[in-house]
This record gives structure tokens, sequence and C-alpha cells, in this order.
């Protein structure tokens, strides 16, 4: 998708993968804003004028106190100094500019291409998708730390998960995109390779799934129910998994239920990918295909025992956000996977 005969497309592609990285980035610095719970710092969206810091006292000052008309100083930091004010509103800060600064790295080369030829019509409309996509997550953004500036001083759940999702499809759909402009996909699949194409897509889904479900656990911080492995207190499934009524809030809202779906997410992967693995490397795939299974079975893995260390260590935040980052990767290589086995073969 997206090649012009005769027209060399690495500059696109490098482009594409630059913008991959920047979103990755971003859902890190997301991810410490809300560890160090951080994200209800600025109490105003200003997409233009809040790209400049306060620089003077007065400037600092007038911030501070807006931020003293929150639900979250009044009720958590209540009496918090403007030193510690400044800890948390910093790393806010750079998550906001940092995603504008995406905004602009992926608007102006692509004016550029655009004006230049470089890309045709299909590549055009699924680039002016992604974009849009971005306008879409920064409203979640400021959507989502509204629902914290009311009484209680905690995001939505929904909201959070929501941004968290937008995000990861916008990474998703940038990395697809740079390795069809790389590697552009076959016309045709034989039989015998689509079967286990099918299964790549579904694992794409269930990563994709698990990070949903992981944004519920951060979102009202089920990591911190039950910090025991492989048992939930005394039992594989924790006897308070259904106390909420109607029965569905559980699923969103009770911190055990949310841990042990997650877990159950987890299990479920922890079986499909050692199989997939397996099928993959009996086909006559690519080496690229086979270079990518072989990284997704490590990174998932690795991904295994620092979701195992971060829940007994109750949740510090450094293994905390790796968890959360090495997901990330986890569902970009299922991608690369899957691309892999659906693009025409050639060098890795």
């Amino acid at each position: 998708m997206g090649k012009l005969p005769g027209e060399n497309q690495g500059p696109v592609a490098t482009w594409l993968f630059v913008c991959t990285f920047l979103v990755f980035v971003m859902v890190i610095i997301g991810g410490l804003t809300r560890l160090t719970q951080s994200g209800l710092s600025m109490v105003e969206w200003e997409p233009i004028m809040g790209t400049i810091p306060p620089i003077s006292d007065s400037d600092w000052n007038d911030v501070f106190e807006k931020y003293k008309t929150s639900p979250e100083y009044q009720k958590v930091n209540f009496g918090m100094s403007l030193s510690e004010f400044k800890e948390i509103f910093w790393l806010e800060y750079i998550h906001r500019v940092f995603g504008r600064l995406i905004g602009l790295v992926f608007f102006i080369p692509f004016i550029y291409f655009l004006i230049r030829k470089k890309i045709d019509a299909p590549l055009t409309l699924r680039l002016a998708g992604i974009f849009a996509l971005g306008g879409l997550q920064a409203g979640m953004g400021w959507y989502m730390v509204k629902s914290g500036l009311v009484d209680d001083p905690r995001v939505s759940q929904f909201r959070l998960t929501s941004h968290l999702g937008l995000a990861i499809l916008i990474f998703g759909a940038l990395l697809w995109t740079a390795l069809s402009v790389m590697y552009p996909s076959r016309a045709n699949v034989s039989p015998h390779q689509k079967n286990v194409l099918i299964f790549s897509r579904i694992l794409n889904g269930l990563i994709f799934v698990m990070i949903l479900s992981g944004g519920f656990v951060a979102g009202i911080r089920a990591g911190l129910a039950y910090n025991t492995f492989p048992l939930m207190g005394d039992g594989f499934i924790p006897p308070d998994i259904f106390v909420l009524t109607p029965w569905w809030q559980n699923f969103f809202s009770n911190m055990a239920t949310v841990q042990f779906d997650h877990r159950l997410l987890a299990y479920t992967l922890s079986i499909l990918i050692p199989v997939f693995w397996w099928k993959v490397n009996r086909r006559d795939v690519s080496s690229r295909a086979k270079l990518a299974v072989n990284v997704l079975l490590g990174l998932f893995a690795l991904q295994i025992i620092i979701g195992i260390s971060t829940l007994l260590l109750q949740v510090p935040v450094a293994l905390a956000s790796l968890h959360q980052a090495t997901a990330v990767l986890v569902f970009g290589t299922s991608l690369w996977v899957t691309h892999s086995l659906s693009a025409r073969r050639g060098m890795i």
C-alpha cells in the first residue's frame, strides 16, 4: 500500500516509523503521569496557550491557585507546597506538549510528501484517518481529565481505558502503515498459510483486549487487590469476584474481578502464543516472519515475568511503567508477525 512506481519510499517509511516510536514514548509518559498521580495537576485545557509553561513566580502562583480549587488538592493533596506541586505539574505538562509535538512531526512531513506526490491516494486517506484519530485522542485525553475534576479526584476507568485504547490503535495503525510501505502485501495467501494468518490476527485482537484490561486494572488500582501469585488469596478464583450489583459492574469496578480477568487473559495468551510460535516455525514462511514470531515469544515471556514481579512488589512505579511499555511492544510485535505472514518475501 502506498508505493508509487519508480519512487523510493524509504523516507516515507522512516517518517512513519519515527511517528510510531514517538507514540510509543507517549504511552510511556502517559503511564508515568498516571502512576505518579500527576494527571490532574493541570485543570485547564489550552491547546494553543497551554504550550507555554509558567515562568514567573506570578505565573506559578496563578496555576497553583487554580489547582487548589480542584477536588484532588482539597481531598488528597491539601496543604501541598508549591515546590511539590511543580513536581506533578511538569510531568503532565510534558505529557501534553509531547502530544502536540507528535502532531507536528506527523502533519508537516505529511503535507510535504503530499505536495511532492510521494504518497498515493489510498495512503493519503489512511494517513488522514490516523491524523483524525490523533485529534480524537487529544479530545479524549481532556474528557478523561475532566472526570477527575468533579467530586471524586480520580479519572473514570472507562475514559482512561478509552484514552489508552486510542493510543494503542494509533500506534498500531502507524506501525502497520509503515510496514506496508516498506513491504507491500501479497495479492494472494496460500491456503496452508491462511490458517496461521487467521491465528495471528486472533492474537492481535486478544493482546489488544489484554491491554484494555490493563487500563481497567490501572483505572481502579486493581493491582493492589491481591499481591500473591498464582493464587488470589487462598484460591485461584477470588471469593469477592461478584460482590457488586448489578453483576456486570464487577467486570469494570470490582478490583478482584478486574485483576482476575487480566490474569485470565495472560493465562490464555501463555498457551496460545507458544502454540502459534510452534505452528509458524513449522510453516514455509519468510525469514522475516520467523524472526518476528521468535521476538514475540521472547517479549511475551519477559512481559509475564515483569507482570508477576509488578504484582508481588505491589506495583512500584518503575516496574508498572515497564510492564505497560512491554505490553505495547508485544502488541507491535504481534502486528509485525501478522504483516510478515501476509507480505511479499524479501530481506529482513
